[in-house]
C-alpha cells in the first residue's frame, strides 16, 4: 500500500492547525483511543504533518494542536525526503530498558526552553499504523525519545513536568514568558 498520506516536508505560510502552550488546560487532558482508523483520521496525520514541519519539530501528539485522540506523527529527520514520517495510533509502551540516559529535549508546545531529561535509553512500543495495522517497533537514541516523549503528551504529561532541576527549570520557563506554576512534577 502507498504511503498516502505522505507530505512535503516543508515550512506553509499558514499551518493548518493551531498549536496550544504550557499553560493551556487542553495539554492536561489525557487523550482517548481511536476506535476506527479512516480517511479523515489520515487528513488529521496529514495537517499534523505539515503543521510540525512549518514549526520546525520532529515529533507531534494530536493533544497539542487541540484533538484529544491517541495520535502522533514522528519524523526524526525532517531534512530528509526519503524517509516517511511515523504515524502511532493508540501506542502502548511494551517494555524499556534499564538503561537511563539523560538528554536534552524541547516541545513545540513550549518553544525556547530546552532543558535535561532522564528517560529509559530504548522503548518497544505496540500501536497501529495510519491503515490501522497492528506494528511493534523497538526503538533507542532519538527515535526513542521522541516516541516516549511525544507518548507522555498522550497522558497529559510535558516535558517540563519530569526536570530535575526545578530553579533551572524555573529561570528557564521564566526567560521564555512560561510560569513555573504551570509544571506538574512526574520525578
Amino acid at each position: 500500500m502507498p504511503l498516502e498520506i505522505a507530505v512535503e516536508k516543508k515550512k506553509l505560510k499558514n499551518p493548518p492547525l493551531e498549536l496550544h502552550y504550557l499553560g493551556d488546560r487542553v495539554l492536561r487532558q489525557p487523550a482517548k483511543r481511536i476506535a476506527k482508523v479512516e480517511e479523515e483520521l489520515r487528513q488529521t496525520v496529514r495537517e499534523m504533518l505539515q503543521t510540525m514541519y512549518t514549526q520546525d519539530g520532529i515529533g507531534l501528539a494530536a493533544l497539542q494542536v487541540g484533538i484529544h485522540k491517541q495520535l502522533i506523527v514522528i519524523d526524526c529527520e525532517p531534512d530528509n525526503p526519503a524517509n516517511p514520517p511515523l504515524v502511532l495510533i493508540n501506542p502502548t509502551i511494551k517494555q524499556v530498558s534499564r538503561e537511563i540516559c539523560v538528554a536534552q529535549e524541547g516541545c513545540l508546545s513550549i518553544p525556547g526552553v530546552y532543558m535535561d531529561v532522564k528517560r529509559p535509553v530504548v522503548v518497544e512500543i505496540a500501536y497501529k499504523d495510519q491503515y490501522g495495522r497492528p506494528k511493534t517497533l523497538k526503538a533507542g537514541d532519538l527515535l526513542g525519545r521522541c516516541i516516549q516523549h511525544e507518548m507522555d503528551h498522550l497522558n497529559g504529561v510535558v516535558f517540563v513536568d519530569r526536570v530535575e532541576n526545578s530553579l533551572a527549570l524555573t529561570q528557564e520557563l521564566s526567560k521564555h514568558g512560561f510560569s513555573f506554576q504551570a509544571v506538574k512534577s512526574v520525578v
